[in-house]
């Protein structure tokens, strides 16, 4: 039996496909808008397609003996999200559609959705748990929310099992260097920190420096790309032997850093000192956003293995590269 990779050419996919390969066998599918051939594990079947082609789903669901999927590939930005909503819900919503109606029709029965703290909206919390209302603000985290509330719904008619995951900032690079962290544009503040000590930004800027935390800074919840990767397969023989089924689970650090933190970090490891440029506040942007993980601990055994000075500085080693 197989595992199927939906977007297992992008970030956090490639990380999962590279864990994966070690002992199942996987099949990757991917259309490369955003994702990398180069960063897919040799050990892994590629197909290039859509999501939503049912043709390409039918070859696949035929030609390999699918056990589960494992779900990452969407549209994953915030800000374009507002801008291109129909975009959005057309391939995180439409296409995903797609893909579950084969699997029902293959008789394929365990799915792992790869979900996002962007459907909790601006908790009114600290410290948020599955419990926390969701209540997401933007496009990109109603689509997630809609495919989750499907599977829910699916659950109770078909025989059909499912794992949502809700991850916060996922960061870092594989320890051996190879693959790690590519977007274009880039967003995320890890490497965002990296490229400019690096010489490919001018300076970096810090939004807003006067928020109730411990150093005026937005904190937020880190967590390494392998450690997500790790908590897709946990789920998956979860399922697999039984022990869980239909349910959700943050996976968070439970603790959180602040943008001072990680630039400090990223100057400690690097050697080198940033040219911050600091600037107000954005809209919508709280003070804390740390996410409790202690549900998938007690239920399927789960934590992270990376702290902070682990995630930056495997990012350092494949940014360098």
């Amino acid at each position: 039996m197989a595992i199927l990779v939906c977007g297992g050419a992008g970030y956090i996919g490639s990380h999962t496909v590279k864990e994966l390969v070690n002992t199942y066998d996987v099949v990757v599918l991917d259309n490369l808008t955003t994702g990398f051939e180069k960063l897919i594990d040799s050990k892994a079947t590629f197909v290039k397609g859509d999501l939503g082609d049912q043709v390409v789903l039918d070859e696949i669901f035929t030609t390999y003996k699918i056990d589960a999927v494992f779900h990452f590939a969407a549209n994953s930005l915030v800000g374009e999200s507002v801008e291109k909503p129909l975009t959005y819900y057309r391939n995180n919503v439409g296409a995903t559609l797609v893909l579950l109606e084969k699997m029902i029709e293959h008789g394929v029965k365990r799915f792992i959705f790869s979900s996002t703290a962007a459907t909790y909206g601006i908790p009114n919390t600290d410290i948020i748990t599955e419990e926390t209302a969701t209540h997401p603000i933007n496009p990109y985290g109603r689509s997630k929310q809609m495919i989750e509330q499907i599977l829910a719904d699916m659950a109770h008619v078909y025989d059909f099992h499912y794992i949502v995951l809700r991850y916060f900032n996922a960061a870092g690079a594989h320890e051996s260097g190879e693959i790690g962290e590519s977007h274009d544009p880039e967003s995320h503040l890890i490497p965002i920190v990296l490229q400019h000590l690096l010489g490919q930004r001018k300076k970096i800027s810090v939004f807003g420096t006067d928020y109730e935390t411990a150093d005026g800074t937005c904190v937020r919840d880190y967590i390494h790309v392998t450690d997500l990767a790790r908590a897709h397969i946990l789920s998956y023989e979860g399922m697999a032997d039984g022990r869980v089924a239909n349910n959700v689970y943050n996976l968070g650090n439970g603790a959180g850093y602040s943008v001072n933190e990680i630039i400090r970090t990223c100057e400690r490891l690097s050697g080198k000192q940033a040219t911050i440029d600091y600037a107000p506040r954005r809209a919508g942007d709280p003070a804390i956003l740390v996410a409790s993980s202690q549900k998938i601990n007690e239920e399927i055994g789960w934590k992270p293995d990376f702290d902070l000075t682990a995630i930056i500085a495997s990012a350092w080693k494949w940014h360098s590269k």
